[in-house]
């Protein structure tokens, strides 16, 4: 009976751990390990982010007066600080990049028919970084400039659900069109990206590999017009031409057509000019679907604001990715278990409503009833007063 268990219990009810022990046992995270194994490790991070701790002493602490209530998930001892400590400086943080994978791969086909307002069936994405400012003296191995470190995700969300599909953490000093170098393209697949990954070379791999980009223009970009296509401007649509790239260099790094759209939105007041190698669908769709964008931006924000990813509980690389990749972890199972619970709740409602309840035992759904208190009515006094005249 789910009663009878935590909301902890049934929360990791929704984690498989077959996968996990397939990524433990790759990477060997269990070797010579006799108590603290990488699952017991995994659920006091999972812990830690669920209820916003803010350090490791605050995790130690506040799990250890719950000792008797972990007990039947595995967490048999007494967690020490230095411990976890150890834990996340030496445990690979690829373990947990690869089991953040296999979550991925669950949550992806629950929103796969989720509308995002095109009524398109080609899968849609959209790219971009956020950076993580840090301590220079702290992290040495983050440097970014001359008094400053950083770290950056470079993420690739999938439009249908939110749901980041690729992340590459890296260094602050690495730009983001290096993404192009490692990111598999996938065939029909529309890329929503951001003017700060123009580089034509790159875009050129995004047409050789049958696959669509939608971005912004610079202001810069030498091009010569070959036709004009009428447009409806009641719509917003200023123009839709047909190009080609004048430039010597890019030119060179992109020798095919491209599309111009000029767009003009009345709500804000702006206009935006939108390049594409997409020939096929109108010019208010392309219009629309760079709208979508704004999806991976809101991703950011969200895990900045309710994740722990801007204080680390270690100070090397390997604490700080696996802070993050287990972060990541969080934020897909939580997608998994609005979907697979049919909730109509908030990402943000859901983790909410979860820090403050881990340790009930109802079930999960019964959380989140708005049930009023019931206030019992006071009997009527029958008592006499004894000082009645």
């Amino acid at each position: 009976m789910e009663e009878n268990k935590t909301i902890f219990s049934q929360i990791l009810d929704y984690l498989p751990v077959y996968d996990f022990n397939k990524c433990v046992n790759k990477y060997q995270g269990n070797y010579k390990i006799k108590h603290f194994t990488c699952r017991n490790h995994f659920y006091v991070m999972l812990f830690a982010q669920l209820t916003f701790r803010e350090s490791l002493r605050d995790v130690v602490v506040t799990l250890n007066a719950m000792r008797k209530k972990l007990y039947h998930i595995g967490i048999h001892s007494q967690v020490k600080k230095s411990t976890l400590a150890d834990a996340n400086e030496i445990r690979n943080w690829r373990i947990y990049a690869d089991y953040a994978l296999h979550l991925i791969n669950i949550a992806r086909p629950l929103y796969a028919n989720d509308d995002i307002g095109v009524g398109l069936k080609q899968m849609v994405y959209a790219l971009d970084a956020t950076t993580i400012d840090l301590c220079l003296s702290v992290f040495p191995w983050a440097k970014f400039r001359r008094n400053k470190a950083a770290i950056k995700l470079h993420t690739v969300i999938d439009v249908h659900g939110n749901i980041p599909l690729f992340i590459w953490i890296t260094d602050g000093k690495v730009h983001e069109v290096n993404v192009f170098d490692i990111l598999f393209l996938e065939a029909g697949a529309i890329y929503l990206i951001d003017r700060g990954y123009i580089d034509f070379s790159r875009l050129y791999k995004i047409t050789q590999s049958n696959s669509f980009f939608v971005t912004l223009v610079k202001s810069n970009m030498r091009y010569q017009r070959l036709s004009s296509a009428q447009v409806d401007k009641s719509t917003g649509l200023r123009s839709d031409q047909t190009i080609k790239l004048t430039g010597k260099k890019a030119l060179k790094d992109y020798p095919e057509k491209l599309r111009r759209i000029h767009y003009y939105d009345v709500d804000q007041d702006l206009r935006l000019i939108f390049l594409t190698n997409n020939f096929s669908f109108s010019a208010l769709t392309i219009a629309k679907l760079y709208k979508r964008r704004w999806q991976v931006e809101l991703f950011f924000k969200w895990i900045k604001q309710h994740l722990r990813i801007k204080r680390f509980f270690g100070i090397s690389e390997n604490a700080v990715k696996t802070q993050i990749w287990i972060a990541i972890c969080v934020y897909v199972l939580i997608a998994i278990i609005k979907k697979k619970l049919g909730m109509k709740e908030s990402l943000y409602t859901i983790l909410q409503v979860l820090s403050v309840s881990l340790f009930e035992k109802i079930h999960i759904l019964q959380a989140f009833q708005k049930n009023e208190p019931q206030i019992k009515e006071r009997c009527p006094c029958i008592q006499l007063n004894l000082f009645d005249l």
